[in-house]
């Protein structure tokens, strides 16, 4: 009998590294994960730390070295998948001079809306597919390169985690039309670097590595590592693409007939198309992923995130029950929206308490619970927070329909793929059946699938959709759908009514920032 091939798949998302171990059925055989902080040294800031990044990295893969299954089998090759729109400055020497600024920093906001009312950014937009937002290392690097222009102009690189990451390992620069389509700097229909968008954000293109395909193999030339971690030296190293394309790819959402929904700290909405396409509203992303296949859909800032807050400032009896009984918090809390009819009597909840991205694009939404009476109870705000989430997800759903038909059926990936409450409700929302792959891990499994397809274990992507298990369906309710859509109605009324609102009290909170100032 022969050895078993395996490939290993690592994500190196925004709070935690995860791997696994895949044979060429799709069997998940080991899974590792690694966590760390993000740091907010300023309001609007949020950053970590590469190297502690990196270390996670490593340390998730010689765990998944160990395992019994490399042990007795043959590694094939390691794919990779990795958050989007970070930004780390290097030196010569390779050495980090900036953390990495993740996604979630809001630092560049004044630069973003400078080049939204100029005109120029829905320009930069059509060609590289990412919306102009601070999220975008478009708009980070302008800001740097009028805050810290000589830390700026004296970087060596400027380069995503991953990127820094794999240097350690190969030691070269290179980046995938995946990672590249996400900076606002990558030009989509030439598959290079934008000369408008470099000037824009005040970079050289020798301070950028080198684009490459997904399934680019690189090389392994830090032997010495590679033998600490575990990883024969041979092993193709497949540079991979981003967690939100990957994560597509590895529920099987690669046709026009299925969108993938992703909720975990945030979350998505993404289709798949068999060309760049862009909006002419700006309200949906288009990301590549092969040759033929451009993932186009948008993000919420605010998903399970929403829930946690409400978790830690408002679930004092569920936490105290979780200690006392063992069972996870979070399936208490929703075990309490279930008691909840659908709709929460009339409770809503604009989920915006970081701001939101897709479909609005607007840093300076905040949550807003609309309706309460003397009738709503906790559980009635806890059913309204996932009601909330679910329904910010199907605006960008929507947004996506004058350019996408309408999707058969949602595959479902995330953290709240363990809730059967949010999952049903989900498919209430949409009016589509809501399916469950068998792992949870799809950006990792997406890597892998890459991988297969980089090494030639998978003649095409669509061979890939083979190895994708469905076990659970969630079909929805005619009743409650038909509910949703009215309460849906009503949601984005209100949305829209505040938006002014938010504008005024955003400039009240810097104001007061402005007075806290001059006091100290």
């Amino acid at each position: 009998m022969g050895q078993q091939t395996i490939y290993m798949g690592l994500d190196i998302g925004t709070t935690s590294t995860k791997g696994v171990l895949s044979n060429l059925s799709g069997d998940i055989l080991a899974e590792s994960m690694v966590e760390y902080p993000i740091h907010q040294p300023q309001p609007g800031y949020a950053e970590q730390d590469p190297d502690e990044i990196s270390r996670a990295v490593w340390m998730v893969a010689r765990q998944l070295m160990r395992a019994e299954a490399v042990q007795t089998g043959h590694l094939a090759a390691i794919g990779f998948s990795s958050a989007m729109h970070s930004v780390i400055l290097v030196d010569e020497a390779h050495q980090p001079l900036t953390p990495c600024i993740i996604w979630a920093d809001n630092r560049s906001a004044a630069e973003a809306t400078e080049l939204l009312e100029s005109g120029a950014g829905l320009e930069l937009y059509r060609k590289t597919g990412t919306p102009i937002h601070p999220m975008s290392p478009l708009t980070k690097l302008r800001w740097m390169s009028r805050m810290r222009p000589q830390l700026l102009k004296g970087a060596h690189k400027v380069i995503s985690i991953k990127e820094y990451v794999l240097y350690q390992l190969c030691k070269t620069y290179a980046v995938d039309y995946s990672i590249a389509s996400t900076t606002g700097l990558f030009n989509l229909s030439g598959l290079e670097w934008d000369r408008e968008a470099l000037e824009y954000a005040g970079i050289r293109p020798d301070q950028l590595s080198r684009p490459v395909p997904t399934t680019h193999i690189l090389e392994i030339t830090e032997r010495k590592r590679a033998a600490e971690l575990g990883i024969p030296p041979q092993t193709p190293i497949v540079i991979g693409a981003s967690d939100g394309v990957l994560a597509n790819l590895g529920v099987g959402a690669i046709t026009g007939e299925s969108a993938a929904i992703t909720i975990g700290t945030s979350g998505a909405v993404r289709t798949v198309r068999q060309e760049p396409l862009t909006d002419e509203r700006m309200r949906s992303f288009c990301y590549t992923l092969t040759e033929g296949y451009w993932v186009v859909g948008g993000p919420i800032n605010n998903g399970g995130i929403a829930l946690k807050w409400f978790k830690d400032q408002f679930a004092g009896d569920e936490l105290a029950l979780a200690a006392k009984t063992g069972e996870n918090v979070y399936d208490i809390i929703t075990r309490e929206a279930a008691r909840i009819q659908p709709g929460s009597e009339g409770l809503l909840f604009l989920p915006y308490l970081t701001g939101e991205r897709a479909p609005h694009w607007n840093a300076q939404a905040r949550g807003v619970f609309f309706g309460a009476g003397l009738n709503h109870r906790r559980q009635h705000f806890i059913r309204a927070v996932l009601e909330g989430v679910i329904f910010s997800a199907f605006s960008v759903y929507q947004s996506l329909m004058p350019t996408e038909q309408s999707a058969k059926s949602l595959l479902a990936t995330g953290g709240f793929v363990r809730s059967p409450v949010w999952l049903q409700m989900t498919a209430d929302v949409f009016g589509v059946p809501v399916l469950v792959p068998a792992s949870r891990e799809s950006a990792c499994l997406g890597a892998v699938m890459l991988a297969m397809l980089a090494t030639g274990a998978a003649s095409s992507l669509d061979e890939t959709r083979s190895l994708v298990r469905i076990t659970d369906t969630y079909i929805p309710n005619e009743k409650h759908t038909e509910a949703y859509r009215e309460l849906y109605a009503l949601f984005a009324d209100v949305y829209r009514s505040l938006v002014p609102h938010f504008d005024t009290l955003s400039k009240w909170r810097e104001a007061q920032k402005d007075i806290v100032r001059v006091e100290k």
